[in-house]
């Protein structure tokens, strides 16, 4: 017991020593950030002002002329002045206005105008040099790398944006917020540009980690005392004195006997959380004795509603036509279809069915949703588009769609739908008459070609809108033609990383061998699809037939 009290000890100091100092840590650097972002954006507040007061309400159009004349007459000067009287007047260290030229090593801008105070002046005179005037090169003033930043910003900014760059010159680090002059009407002039040195920001910047490091290592080291000792008193001794009997409680859990559980709980007198906890745990044994006896009994529940959904599964399993191609002494047609459900059972389905000796009727769906209610939807929905097609006073799909459709609106508080597509093929002359109810394309591959998507007309699904049209068509099977069709779950069939198997994945699946009968073409498919997706789970029933038309010899 002394042993884990200690390692309590240390493991408490540990974390409480860590976190103190990382919040320390952290809300010093939000500090920081904090005090320096406020003064960024004082710089770019009044670097705006200067640039607003220096551009607006001014004769832009005049300053175009000059520069395409390279003159400085009167309008200019009094840029020029204006110029000179804003840096005269206010904190900034450069204000100018430059044309962007290239980004070449060498004279890439072009100045246009610049502010100068009194002592500016004097200065140049003093060292025998000329002020900035119109259509001075830069020289080296300007790395290329600055140069595009301008040549960029002058080409692609917007009227009235503003751009802030810090940057470091020769003397110091500077905040420069620019924007493009523009004429009447709207032509790019110039960039003009503020800069202030951050000398004062520097300098507060360099001190302050210092100031935070030093005050945080002492508050921290007097938290840590007191948090340390408060914790042994409060939370550490009362915790372990809960551990001790959550071991004994765990231990008598582990035998068979349900009614032997029982919390011998601390005395704990806190007034806060610990004893809240000490109260639940209380609680937490009852609950649990209940809980295991309520299992047990939900054991044998799960047990029967599995062995229920067995049963569920083989009789949806028996619905379907299994028996290929369903009369053995047929020679016309050779006929396959599978289904693999996502769950135990699914919603899709696949039928064929004889409505004469000469018509066979293929239907493949997919019905919305998964599970039992998929399930109970899939056989209503079978049972509605069989009977309605084998009454034989019609031989259109179309209509045998429009009626089932309103059979299955009837009452469908669960707003279950279908996609269908029906075919019902002609054995003497291999003439397919379909229509889709919202379903996959078909894949259809004549004698000698490849498979390729017929991408027919779709019309709206089943049970969705009472009243709906569909739009029927025709596919002529040549002796030896073979037709596919499939639900959503091959396409969409999905691996590790997301991606869909797709129609192109399936097109050249259905290629791989175009001659295949329909009993070898099936599981091609279905291997193609288990190498595409890995792993990963199967999250839609997976539903394929297909159909060989030989022609009557």
């Amino acid at each position: 017991m002394g042993t884990i009290k200690r390692t309590l000890n240390k493991s408490v100091l540990s974390a409480v020593v860590f976190f103190t100092l990382l919040l320390s840590v952290c809300l010093g650097i939000i500090g920081y950030r904090t005090y320096y972002s406020g003064v960024i954006q004082q710089y770019q507040k009044y670097e705006r002002d200067v640039l607003t007061l220096a551009v607006n309400d001014f004769d832009w159009d005049s300053i175009d002329e000059c520069i395409k004349n390279g003159s400085e007459d009167a309008s200019f000067q009094k840029l020029r002045e204006r110029l000179d009287y804003i840096k005269t007047n206010t904190n900034i260290d450069w204000l100018y206005m430059v044309e962007p030229l290239n980004t070449e090593e060498n004279d890439n801008m072009k100045y246009i105008c610049t502010g100068n105070t009194p002592e500016n002046y004097a200065g140049y005179k003093a060292s025998g040099e000329d002020f900035v005037r119109l259509g001075k090169l830069s020289g080296n003033e300007y790395p290329p790398d600055v140069a595009g930043k301008y040549l960029d910003f002058f080409k692609n900014s917007k009227p009235g944006e503003f751009w802030y760059y810090p940057n470091k010159t020769e003397w110091g680090y500077a905040y420069t917020t620019s924007i493009v002059v523009r004429n009447s009407s709207g032509k790019a002039l110039g960039v003009m540009s503020v800069d202030i040195y951050m000398h004062e920001i520097e300098t507060t910047m360099r001190v302050y980690p210092t100031t935070v490091f030093f005050a945080t290592l002492i508050l921290a080291g007097l938290f840590v005392l007191l948090l340390t000792r408060w914790m042994n008193r409060r939370v550490i001794n009362p915790l372990k004195s809960l551990q001790v009997s959550a071991s004994d409680f765990v231990a008598r859990a582990n035998g068979e006997d349900v009614d032997s559980l029982n919390f011998d709980a601390p005395k704990i007198n806190t007034q806060d959380e610990i004893q809240a906890l000490s109260d639940s745990l209380i609680e937490m044994t009852m609950d649990t004795k209940k809980y295991m006896t309520k299992l047990l009994v939900e054991t044998k529940e799960r047990e029967k509603i599995s062995a229920d959904l067995n049963a569920a599964a083989q009789i949806q399993d028996g619905m379907l036509p299994h028996i290929f191609p369903g009369i053995p002494d047929r020679t016309d047609f050779e006929l396959f279809a599978s289904m693999n459900p996502a769950k135990d059972v699914g919603g899709d389905f696949y039928d064929f069915f004889f409505i004469d000796k000469d018509h066979l009727a293929l239907v493949i769906a997919d019905v919305s949703g998964k599970g039992i209610p998929a399930a109970l939807f899939m056989v209503i929905s079978k049972t509605i588009i069989k009977n309605r097609a084998s009454i034989g006073d019609s031989l259109s799909p179309a209509q045998i769609l429009h009626d089932a459709n309103n059979q299955l609106c009837e009452g469908n508080a669960s707003g279950l739908f279908v996609t269908v597509w029906l075919g019902i093929i002609d054995l003497n002359t291999g003439l397919i008459k379909a229509a889709n109810a919202g379903h996959e394309y078909p894949a259809i591959r004549q004698p000698g070609k490849k498979f390729e998507l017929l991408k027919d007309s779709h019309g709206f699904v089943l049970a969705g809108l009472e009243g709906s049209k569909y739009k029927e068509y025709e596919i002529q099977l040549e002796p030896g033609a073979t037709i596919f069709v499939y639900t959503d779950g091959v396409p969409e069939a999905t691996n590790a990383n997301n991606e869909l198997f797709e129609l192109d994945r399936l097109e050249k699946a259905l290629n791989i061998n175009p001659e295949a009968k329909p009993k070898d073409l099936l599981p091609i498919i279905r291997r193609e699809v288990d190498r595409f997706v890995g792993d990963a789970p199967q999250f839609d029933d997976l539903t394929m037939l297909s159909l060989t038309y030989y022609g009557r010899k």
